[in-house]
């Protein structure tokens, strides 16, 4: 798969994780132009593996990866989610009246292509799921994001400088509401609502992401 644009990030095992995977994936297709049907598409598609991932049966310490990624080759959306669990999820016939175990099924119904790999270079699998999205562009060089997907190694613009992310973390502002806390080259941390919009550059560089493996 030919990649133009690419982000990763880690979840931890925690019941909002598929939440913030689906804000994650909202900010990120919308930059790269996606209509509403892809948009709905992808965001169900990923809730789906990003829940399946967090039910294995492995240590809480044990995050979950998620790689969103467009190749060029093709027009396709890539949508990748890593677990420390082993195994080869298959899809279940439930009955009807069962309230669980329908979630590949969807996957199945709504993508061109999706199966399971070993996870390079570590314990575990990947789970990924290919949808067809022609429209979707590279993302420009400056550009706004939602704080929630910046990562390590980008650029934002902090008044008129430009400063490095040095580090990414999150916090809880007292009213409830999640707040990204940005380490950066030089000055204070910057501490913005995850929802904030940024301008930041190096987007479509590659980068690695901090945090416990998989």
């Amino acid at each position: 798969m030919s990649v133009i644009s690419e982000i990763t990030f880690r979840l931890s095992r925690h019941r909002r994780s598929a939440s913030r995977a689906r804000a994650v994936l909202h900010a990120v297709l919308g930059d790269w132009g996606a209509g509403r049907e892809l948009l709905e598409a992808a965001e169900l598609v990923l809730s789906e593996l990003v829940t399946n991932a967090l039910r294995v049966p492995v240590p809480s310490d044990r995050q979950v990866g998620v790689r969103i990624a467009h190749s060029a080759t093709g027009g396709m959306l890539r949508l990748e989610v890593s677990d420390a669990g082993d195994g080869r999820p298959e899809i279940q016939k439930p009955e009807a009246e069962d309230t669980h175990g329908r979630g590949l099924q969807i996957v199945d119904a709504l993508t061109d292509n999706w199966g399971v790999s070993p996870r390079p270079g570590g314990i575990g699998k990947t789970m990924w799921a290919d949808l067809k999205a022609p429209e979707l562009v590279p993302v420009p060089r400056t550009r706004e994001a939602a704080a929630v997907t910046v990562t390590k190694g980008l650029s934002v613009r902090v008044g008129q400088q430009w400063r490095t992310v040095r580090s990414v973390g999150t916090d809880r502002y007292a009213a409830g509401g999640l707040a990204v806390v940005l380490g950066l080259d030089e000055g204070p941390p910057l501490r913005v609502p995850a929802a904030t919009a940024l301008v930041v550059r190096g987007w479509s560089e590659d980068r690695g992401d901090t945090g416990q493996e998989a």
